[in-house]
């Protein structure tokens, strides 16, 4: 019987020393956060930029109908090569092409006028050289006749003359006198049907410049009828065919565009890069695009251009051209032009770009989500005793919790069992860790995870390393 009780007794004993120790145990854990830790390493790392876009040529123009009319051909088709200044299409221009006619008619009507005014008065000048000579050889004439006359007066008064002879010199002298009036009459009118004709070819010359001028203006009119292509390209979109009646107006107008002729030596993709990676982006900077219709294959490129206007997200319009709120997010655009695209790319295929903003090598890294941020008075460790109730009592100084309420970025270090805020500087980003530029040493272990405890977990707080792999429950 005794010996039986010594046994109960025993094992009720290690049973209360048993429940003490776990109760020791759990108790001296009380407070003891289980966390997931990493390394701070070392490793190369590229901070790159992920947009989407599509994908556009470099240079293509839309062809506007510049005329109201239906088209009579159509002298191209959709994905067809053409040459700069080759014939697309034609217009119905029945009305300017007879106009063109008239003027034509105008102008070599006028020019014939104008020819025979030139003749005339190219004859006019003749006529009036001639008489000019006449006049000169006839007033030649008269001196030497007056001469004559001078001559047999004086000996007729000397009476060593005849007076028949006399009156004949006279005669004569009085008729060449006349003569020479009548030729300078005649070259005053002359003269005055020579500024007649002048004049005239004045008129008709005015008229070949109107004329000209009427035939250009309808010249011009009449090439509007008729589309030609502006640049050596692809034609990549065809939204109308022969007998369709089309009119000038605004761009992507139904009945406006006629064809788009795209360029297709130099390829880009165009794409939307939020504002928040705007900042990182440079020209020149290499990409990696892929494109969904062409699957498993990608294509490099360099950044080209980058726009300077924000553009809103859901309406794809300038900020500054909209009155919706200021705080809706924005994109950027960036031009990436491939380098060697491929000949089954199409204009307005959808395309993902990675720009690489930047590139380090063999540097500190940590896990993205091992960074955090707390307030500078939330990391001071509580004391242990009740002093805080005669702290409260003293009013704050602002400046103090204006310094309490400073944000710093950082990291949790595993160190003694506890985990110590440390404050860190970072560079750039990578895909998954983030570069490490100050306050923390290769080697050191930090706190990786949980999320919910890294948002937490307070400085100097006790933690147990846990890196299982959780085991995922099948159902």
């Amino acid at each position: 019987m005794k010996r039986k009780w010594k046994i109960i007794i025993t094992v009720a004993a290690l049973l209360i020393a048993a429940i003490g120790v776990y109760a020791s145990t759990v108790y001296s854990k009380r407070g003891v956060v289980s966390v997931q830790s990493g390394k701070v390493a070392r490793q190369d790392l590229t901070s790159v930029v992920t947009a989407s876009g599509e994908i556009k040529p470099k240079n293509y123009i839309n062809i506007g109908a510049n005329a109201m009319g239906d088209i009579t051909e159509l002298l191209v088709k959709e994905g067809e090569h053409v040459r700069k200044g080759q014939l697309l299409a034609r217009i119905e221009n029945t009305q300017p092409a007879a106009d063109v006619e008239s003027y034509k008619a105008s102008l070599a009507s006028a020019e014939a006028d104008a020819n025979a005014a030139e003749a005339g008065l190219k004859a006019a000048d003749d006529n009036l050289a001639t008489m000019r000579g006449a006049i000169t050889q006839s007033k030649a004439d008269l001196d030497r006749m007056k001469a004559d006359y001078e001559r047999a007066e004086s000996l007729f008064k000397e009476g060593l003359g005849a007076k028949q002879d006399y009156e004949l010199k006279k005669y004569t002298y009085d008729a060449q006198v006349a003569a020479v009036q009548q030729n300078e009459a005649r070259l005053v009118q002359a003269q005055a049907q020579r500024e007649q004709t002048a004049a005239q070819l004045v008129g008709t010359q005015r008229r070949i410049t109107v004329a000209r001028a009427g035939l250009a203006r309808i010249n011009d009119i009449l090439h509007k009828y008729d589309s030609f292509a502006p640049l050596d390209g692809v034609v990549t979109n065809l939204p109308v065919r022969a007998g369709e009646t089309v009119v000038p107006g605004l761009q992507n107008q139904t009945g406006t565009e006629i064809m788009t002729i795209a360029d297709m030596s130099l390829i880009t993709a165009e794409v939307k890069v939020d504002e928040t990676d705007i900042v990182n982006v440079k020209l020149g900077q290499t990409a990696e695009i892929t494109i969904d219709a062409i699957p498993n294959k990608t294509f490099k490129g360099h950044v080209t251009e980058m726009g300077n206007t924000a553009i809103l997200r859901s309406t794809g319009l300038a900020a500054s051209q909209s009155a919706i709120s200021s705080q809706e997010a924005k994109d950027f655009k960036v031009v990436i032009a491939l380098d060697n695209p491929p000949d089954e790319i199409r204009p307005g295929l959808s395309c993902t770009a990675k720009i690489t903003t930047a590139t380090r090598q063999n540097v500190l890294t940590i896990p993205i989500q091992a960074l955090t941020v707390r307030q500078k008075g939330d990391l001071e460790v509580k004391p242990a005793t009740g002093a805080s109730g005669a702290a409260a009592a003293t009013k704050p100084d602002p400046a103090v919790e204006k310094a309490r309420k400073e944000e710093l970025q950082g990291v949790f270090v595993v160190s003694g069992g506890k985990a110590v805020f440390h404050k860190v500087t970072t560079g750039i980003t990578g895909a998954t860790d983030i570069e490490v530029l100050d306050g923390l040493k290769e080697g050191d272990e930090i706190v990786t995870g949980t999320y919910q405890v890294i948002r937490t977990i307070r400085n100097e707080a006790q933690v147990k390393v846990d890196n299982k792999v959780p085991v995922q429950q099948t159902t």
